[in-house]
């Protein structure tokens, strides 16, 4: 028998459009997750977040946009909360992520309760994952990564993601799929019209 969960990533508004580290669309995708969420398609419901305290070498005045960044979802900042187009309500559980260290997977976050994602699903019966968010070059990818190694049966909705560029975001579809992820749509960001993925099998 299987159950599936939604994880909804870091759609926080340092991600969407006028955010230290905005992309195109993140709006958009806050705003479109809320009625998925919503649906009866899921047996549970989460989200993660960046919630930076001091993370050392990530944040940099000069940013690689590699391994550092600008300054971003600060803890006590307006940019680390989550987006208004996002009806948390529809949340059951918060993970936070990178209080003192880089971190891109929603694996590496923990609840209020210092629980991990992967604890919190394993024992809720959890044995699928649909993962939507921001961005799908980076903490989408690095969390469906991680839910695979983890065993959950894992699908990126790419309808309800976004990246930060074509480049990155093909480079990052090529690489989920050889791992075993299903991407199932169309990427918002790219339009996909430059991202042929026909030869990998997206449905």
């Amino acid at each position: 028998m299987t159950a599936r969960a939604l994880v909804i990533v870091d759609l926080q508004n340092d991600f969407c459009e006028g955010g230290s580290l905005g992309v195109r669309g993140g709006a958009a995708v806050a705003a479109a997750v809320g009625p998925l969420a919503a649906s009866s398609s899921y047996d549970a419901v989460v989200t993660t977040r960046d919630h930076h305290i001091d993370p050392g070498t990530h944040f940099s005045d000069e940013p690689d946009f590699v391994d550092t960044w600008p300054v971003h979802c600060k803890v006590g900042t307006p940019g680390a909360d989550f987006h208004p187009n996002f009806d948390v309500r529809v949340v059951q559980e918060v993970f936070s992520k990178g209080a003192y260290s880089a971190a891109y997977s929603g694996f590496e976050g923990s609840s209020d309760r210092e629980e991990s994602l992967s604890h919190w699903l394993r024992s809720r019966s959890i044995t699928d994952v649909d993962i939507v968010g921001i961005a799908t070059d980076h903490c989408v990818k690095a969390t469906a990564l991680d839910a695979v190694r983890e065993g959950f049966a894992t699908t990126v909705l790419l309808p309800y993601t976004v990246g930060v560029s074509p480049v990155t975001t093909e480079s990052a579809l090529l690489e989920l799929h050889a791992a075993g992820v299903t991407l199932r749509g169309r990427d918002a960001t790219t339009r996909s019209d430059r991202v042929t993925l026909a030869d990998v099998g997206r449905e």
